[in-house]
């Protein structure tokens, strides 16, 4: 399938609240059923020990990710960043005792390193240099490492949301943003081009269902 450059309506400044608050909830139930959250779980236990871990969420949203990171090792300090104001507040209302921080993420010097920094469905909304400079990022501001869920650009996985989200969903975004997200996802060798191009050299790419890669950077 052909990567697709169109802007989904979530990377608009202005969302009305309702429809950001109903397209993040849905959102969770997405990642829930469809294997976001495992993605991001399968990330995280590339590093996992015993340890107290400091961990840092770009691109937070609506903050499910660190919800369930949170309820399955409670130990862990945890911080979501995003630059929508209101994603921050939606957060809050999820759980007031994660660090939710409004910011762009290439602005954010943390007092201490973080120990693991990730991101979920966030990377497809840049273009590759836009990318290449993250990847740099996180890399730079992790102790340990790094890891990237996100979509693998195929027509099942296309024609497949663009049903169940007709189907099921109440939300306008979400109708057009989740096939529009995975037009805009990623092969393998792309990921292995943008990660060469940033300099990285000790990583892994796994593929996992439905239809995402998580790609784990290791210090």
């Amino acid at each position: 399938m052909k990567k697709s450059r169109e802007l989904e309506l979530l990377d608009a400044e202005h969302i009305p609240k309702e429809a950001l608050y109903q397209n993040l909830k849905e959102l969770k139930t997405i990642n829930s059923l469809l294997g976001g959250h495992k993605a991001v779980l399968s990330g995280y236990m590339n590093f996992y020990a015993y340890a107290n871990y400091k961990i840092l969420e770009i691109g937070s949203g609506g903050g499910d990710n660190l919800g369930m990171l949170k309820k399955k090792f409670p130990n862990n300090t945890y911080a979501g960043l995003d630059l929508k104001e209101d994603c921050i507040s939606y957060s809050k209302l999820q759980d007031a005792n994660i660090n939710w921080i409004q910011e762009n993420y290439k602005h954010h010097t943390p007092e201490k390193p973080y120990d693991i920094i990730f991101n979920s469905l966030f990377c497809h909304h840049f273009s590759d240099y836009e990318l290449v400079e993250m990847l740099v990022w996180m890399n730079k501001n992790s102790k340990k490492g790094f890891f990237i869920a996100d979509l693998h650009r195929h027509w099942l996985a296309y024609y497949s949301i663009k049903f169940l989200t007709k189907v099921f969903s109440k939300s306008y975004l979400v109708k057009n943003d989740a096939p529009l997200s995975v037009k805009r996802g990623f092969t393998r060798s792309e990921w292995e081009k943008l990660l060469e191009r940033a300099g990285i050299q000790d990583y892994s790419i796994r593929w996992v269902w439905a239809f995402r890669y998580v790609i784990t950077v290791y210090k």
